[in-house]
Protein backbone atom coordinates (compact mmCIF):
# COMPACT_ATOMS: atom_id res chain seq x y z
CA UNK A 1 0.00 0.00 0.00
CA UNK A 2 1.31 3.56 -1.03
CA UNK A 3 0.28 7.02 -0.67
CA UNK A 4 -1.14 8.97 -4.01
CA UNK A 5 1.19 12.07 -4.54
CA UNK A 6 0.22 14.97 -6.95
CA UNK A 7 -2.29 17.29 -7.99
CA UNK A 8 -5.08 14.88 -8.92
CA UNK A 9 -5.94 11.86 -6.84
CA UNK A 10 -7.00 9.37 -8.77
CA UNK A 11 -9.36 6.21 -8.56
CA UNK A 12 -9.96 3.17 -10.08
CA UNK A 13 -7.79 0.34 -11.65
CA UNK A 14 -4.91 0.78 -14.17
CA UNK A 15 -3.31 -2.22 -15.07
CA UNK A 16 -2.34 -3.90 -11.58
CA UNK A 17 -2.28 -1.07 -9.24
CA UNK A 18 -5.95 -0.17 -7.74
CA UNK A 19 -6.19 3.59 -6.90
CA UNK A 20 -8.76 4.46 -3.89
CA UNK A 21 -9.71 6.69 -1.21
CA UNK A 22 -10.02 6.18 2.51
CA UNK A 23 -9.80 8.43 5.72
CA UNK A 24 -6.04 7.99 5.62
CA UNK A 25 -6.00 10.00 2.40
CA UNK A 26 -5.79 8.81 -1.80
CA UNK A 27 -3.78 5.19 -1.45
CA UNK A 28 -2.70 2.64 -4.04
CA UNK A 29 -1.75 -0.68 -3.86
CA UNK A 30 -1.24 -3.72 -6.16
CA UNK A 31 -3.56 -6.09 -7.38
CA UNK A 32 -3.02 -9.96 -5.75
CA UNK A 33 -4.35 -12.78 -3.95
CA UNK A 34 -6.25 -16.09 -4.88
CA UNK A 35 -8.25 -16.08 -7.45
CA UNK A 36 -12.17 -16.66 -5.90
CA UNK A 37 -13.31 -19.74 -7.80
CA UNK A 38 -9.83 -21.88 -6.28
CA UNK A 39 -10.97 -20.21 -2.51
CA UNK A 40 -14.32 -20.94 -3.41
CA UNK A 41 -13.34 -24.96 -4.24
CA UNK A 42 -10.07 -25.83 -3.35
CA UNK A 43 -9.85 -28.17 -0.06
CA UNK A 44 -7.08 -26.27 0.84
CA UNK A 45 -8.80 -22.90 1.61
CA UNK A 46 -11.91 -24.86 3.47
CA UNK A 47 -10.53 -23.22 6.40
CA UNK A 48 -10.72 -19.48 4.59
CA UNK A 49 -14.25 -20.59 3.46
CA UNK A 50 -15.41 -21.41 6.97
CA UNK A 51 -14.00 -18.02 8.52
CA UNK A 52 -15.65 -16.27 5.59
CA UNK A 53 -18.87 -17.97 5.97
CA UNK A 54 -18.96 -16.90 10.02
CA UNK A 55 -17.35 -13.64 9.17
CA UNK A 56 -20.38 -12.92 6.91
CA UNK A 57 -22.92 -14.56 9.45
CA UNK A 58 -21.54 -11.90 12.13
CA UNK A 59 -21.55 -8.85 9.52
CA UNK A 60 -25.61 -9.63 8.97
CA UNK A 61 -26.06 -10.54 12.49
CA UNK A 62 -24.30 -7.03 13.51
CA UNK A 63 -26.47 -5.00 10.92
CA UNK A 64 -29.75 -6.48 12.26
CA UNK A 65 -28.46 -5.42 15.88
CA UNK A 66 -27.41 -1.50 14.85
CA UNK A 67 -31.01 -1.42 13.05
CA UNK A 68 -32.90 -2.46 15.89
CA UNK A 69 -31.18 0.43 18.21
CA UNK A 70 -31.13 2.74 14.82
CA UNK A 71 -33.47 5.51 16.34
CA UNK A 72 -30.37 6.46 19.16
CA UNK A 73 -27.60 5.30 16.83
CA UNK A 74 -28.59 8.31 14.26
CA UNK A 75 -27.27 10.74 17.14
CA UNK A 76 -23.86 8.77 17.56
CA UNK A 77 -20.89 10.13 16.18
CA UNK A 78 -18.62 6.75 15.70
CA UNK A 79 -17.90 6.08 11.82
CA UNK A 80 -16.01 2.50 13.06
CA UNK A 81 -18.90 1.37 14.96
CA UNK A 82 -20.19 -1.04 12.58
CA UNK A 83 -16.59 -3.07 11.80
CA UNK A 84 -15.93 -2.95 15.78
CA UNK A 85 -19.50 -4.80 16.29
CA UNK A 86 -18.96 -7.16 13.81
CA UNK A 87 -15.70 -8.15 15.23
CA UNK A 88 -17.42 -8.71 18.24
CA UNK A 89 -20.15 -10.56 16.63
CA UNK A 90 -17.40 -12.52 15.47
CA UNK A 91 -16.87 -13.65 19.15
CA UNK A 92 -20.54 -14.32 19.61
CA UNK A 93 -20.05 -16.97 16.86
CA UNK A 94 -16.79 -18.29 17.79
CA UNK A 95 -17.90 -19.31 20.94
CA UNK A 96 -20.87 -21.60 19.67
CA UNK A 97 -20.21 -25.22 21.13
CA UNK A 98 -22.90 -26.74 19.47
CA UNK A 99 -22.27 -26.17 15.84
CA UNK A 100 -18.85 -27.06 13.63
CA UNK A 101 -16.67 -24.34 11.99
CA UNK A 102 -18.33 -23.07 9.33
CA UNK A 103 -21.36 -23.28 10.78
CA UNK A 104 -22.08 -21.77 14.15
CA UNK A 105 -24.00 -18.80 14.59
CA UNK A 106 -25.58 -15.94 16.87
CA UNK A 107 -28.26 -18.09 18.23
CA UNK A 108 -26.08 -21.28 19.48
CA UNK A 109 -23.15 -18.54 20.48
CA UNK A 110 -22.86 -16.38 23.67
CA UNK A 111 -24.97 -12.86 23.05
CA UNK A 112 -23.64 -11.72 26.52
CA UNK A 113 -20.10 -10.98 25.27
CA UNK A 114 -21.63 -8.34 23.45
CA UNK A 115 -22.52 -6.69 27.26
CA UNK A 116 -20.43 -3.44 27.95
CA UNK A 117 -19.91 -3.02 24.03
CA UNK A 118 -19.32 0.81 23.38
CA UNK A 119 -21.41 2.21 20.43
CA UNK A 120 -19.18 5.45 20.39
CA UNK A 121 -15.65 4.67 21.20
CA UNK A 122 -15.34 8.35 21.51
CA UNK A 123 -17.67 8.89 24.27
CA UNK A 124 -17.99 6.12 26.40
CA UNK A 125 -21.01 5.98 28.62
CA UNK A 126 -18.59 4.90 31.66
CA UNK A 127 -16.55 7.89 31.57
CA UNK A 128 -20.11 9.91 30.60
CA UNK A 129 -22.34 8.86 33.10
CA UNK A 130 -21.18 8.18 36.83
CA UNK A 131 -24.27 7.69 38.05
CA UNK A 132 -25.27 4.12 39.61
CA UNK A 133 -27.57 2.64 37.77
CA UNK A 134 -29.03 -1.18 37.89
CA UNK A 135 -30.65 -3.49 35.35
CA UNK A 136 -32.64 -5.94 35.13
CA UNK A 137 -34.63 -7.92 32.70
CA UNK A 138 -37.41 -9.96 33.20
CA UNK A 139 -38.82 -12.27 30.35
CA UNK A 140 -42.08 -13.64 32.21
CA UNK A 141 -43.19 -10.02 31.70
CA UNK A 142 -41.40 -9.14 29.01
CA UNK A 143 -39.63 -5.88 30.42
CA UNK A 144 -36.15 -4.38 30.37
CA UNK A 145 -35.19 -1.78 32.60
CA UNK A 146 -32.99 0.50 34.22
CA UNK A 147 -32.78 2.16 37.48
CA UNK A 148 -30.90 5.33 38.35
CA UNK A 149 -31.11 6.75 42.17
CA UNK A 150 -31.57 10.28 41.83
CA UNK A 151 -27.88 12.29 41.44
CA UNK A 152 -26.10 15.57 40.62
CA UNK A 153 -25.59 16.05 37.10
CA UNK A 154 -22.67 18.69 37.81
CA UNK A 155 -20.93 15.97 39.70
CA UNK A 156 -22.27 13.21 38.08
CA UNK A 157 -22.30 13.70 34.32
CA UNK A 158 -18.94 14.55 32.24
CA UNK A 159 -20.35 16.85 29.93
CA UNK A 160 -18.38 18.18 26.73
CA UNK A 161 -17.72 21.78 26.26
CA UNK A 162 -20.51 23.57 25.33
CA UNK A 163 -22.85 21.24 26.82
CA UNK A 164 -26.17 22.84 28.66
CA UNK A 165 -28.59 20.24 28.86
CA UNK A 166 -28.56 16.63 28.75
CA UNK A 167 -31.15 13.39 28.28
CA UNK A 168 -30.87 9.57 29.77
CA UNK A 169 -32.04 6.87 27.60
CA UNK A 170 -33.06 3.47 27.42
CA UNK A 171 -33.41 0.97 24.88
CA UNK A 172 -34.38 -2.52 24.26
CA UNK A 173 -34.38 -4.92 21.50
CA UNK A 174 -35.85 -8.58 21.08
CA UNK A 175 -34.23 -9.93 18.28
CA UNK A 176 -34.83 -12.89 16.06
CA UNK A 177 -31.85 -13.61 13.99
CA UNK A 178 -32.83 -16.26 12.11
CA UNK A 179 -35.98 -14.55 10.72
CA UNK A 180 -33.88 -11.44 11.19
CA UNK A 181 -36.39 -9.64 12.57
CA UNK A 182 -36.85 -7.76 15.88
CA UNK A 183 -39.17 -5.63 18.37
CA UNK A 184 -37.68 -2.63 19.76
CA UNK A 185 -38.51 0.28 22.09
CA UNK A 186 -37.43 2.49 24.65
CA UNK A 187 -37.80 5.32 27.17
CA UNK A 188 -36.01 8.77 28.27
CA UNK A 189 -35.83 11.68 30.29
CA UNK A 190 -36.90 14.93 30.03
CA UNK A 191 -33.88 17.16 28.78
CA UNK A 192 -32.01 18.21 31.79
CA UNK A 193 -29.73 21.31 32.78
CA UNK A 194 -26.49 20.27 33.87
CA UNK A 195 -26.30 22.03 37.28
CA UNK A 196 -26.24 21.16 41.17
CA UNK A 197 -29.92 20.70 41.38
CA UNK A 198 -30.23 16.83 42.08
CA UNK A 199 -32.65 14.99 39.65
CA UNK A 200 -35.14 12.47 40.28
CA UNK A 201 -35.40 8.50 40.15
CA UNK A 202 -35.21 7.59 37.01
CA UNK A 203 -37.12 4.10 36.71
CA UNK A 204 -36.67 3.55 32.92
CA UNK A 205 -38.89 0.84 31.42
CA UNK A 206 -38.82 -0.60 27.83
CA UNK A 207 -41.36 -3.56 26.47
CA UNK A 208 -41.39 -6.22 24.66
CA UNK A 209 -42.57 -9.66 23.60
CA UNK A 210 -44.06 -11.69 27.26
CA UNK A 211 -42.06 -15.39 27.62
CA UNK A 212 -39.98 -14.72 24.67
CA UNK A 213 -37.18 -17.09 24.07
CA UNK A 214 -35.37 -14.64 22.09
CA UNK A 215 -32.14 -12.77 22.80
CA UNK A 216 -32.87 -9.89 24.67
CA UNK A 217 -30.23 -6.45 24.71
CA UNK A 218 -30.38 -3.23 26.82
CA UNK A 219 -28.93 -0.24 26.11
CA UNK A 220 -27.72 2.53 28.36
CA UNK A 221 -27.26 6.12 26.68
CA UNK A 222 -26.84 9.58 27.28
CA UNK A 223 -27.51 12.86 24.67
CA UNK A 224 -26.24 16.12 24.76
CA UNK A 225 -27.43 19.85 24.49
CA UNK A 226 -26.90 23.08 23.51
CA UNK A 227 -29.48 25.97 25.03
CA UNK A 228 -29.50 28.99 22.71
CA UNK A 229 -32.16 31.42 22.95
CA UNK A 230 -34.55 29.21 25.10
CA UNK A 231 -34.37 26.53 22.38
CA UNK A 232 -32.25 22.93 22.73
CA UNK A 233 -29.70 21.94 19.84
CA UNK A 234 -28.29 18.58 19.21
CA UNK A 235 -24.42 19.16 20.47
CA UNK A 236 -22.11 18.45 17.67
CA UNK A 237 -24.40 16.05 15.69
CA UNK A 238 -23.83 13.24 18.61
CA UNK A 239 -20.47 13.63 18.58
CA UNK A 240 -20.17 13.24 22.50
CA UNK A 241 -23.28 11.24 22.85
CA UNK A 242 -22.67 8.07 24.64
CA UNK A 243 -24.54 4.16 23.71
CA UNK A 244 -23.55 1.03 25.66
CA UNK A 245 -24.85 -2.42 25.76
CA UNK A 246 -25.37 -3.22 29.84
CA UNK A 247 -27.18 -5.78 30.00
CA UNK A 248 -28.16 -8.64 27.58
CA UNK A 249 -29.80 -12.00 28.15
CA UNK A 250 -29.61 -14.72 25.41
CA UNK A 251 -31.47 -17.70 24.64
CA UNK A 252 -32.72 -19.00 27.99
CA UNK A 253 -31.74 -23.04 28.22
CA UNK A 254 -34.43 -25.09 27.50
CA UNK A 255 -36.35 -26.82 30.65
CA UNK A 256 -36.01 -30.22 31.59
CA UNK A 257 -38.27 -33.02 30.09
Amino acid sequence: MARQSGIIPLKGTIGNITFYKTKAGHLAREKGGVDASRIATDPAFVRTRENGAEFGRAGKAGKLLRTAFRALLLNIGDSYMSSRLTREMVKVIQADETNVRGQRNVIDGEAELLKGFEFNSNARLGGTLYAPFTTAIDRAAGTLIVDIPSFVPINMVAAPTGATHFKVLAAGAEIDFEAETFINGGAASAELPIDATATAVMALTVNVTDNTTKPLFLALGVEFYQQVNGALYSLKNGAFNALALVDISGIPAAPNP
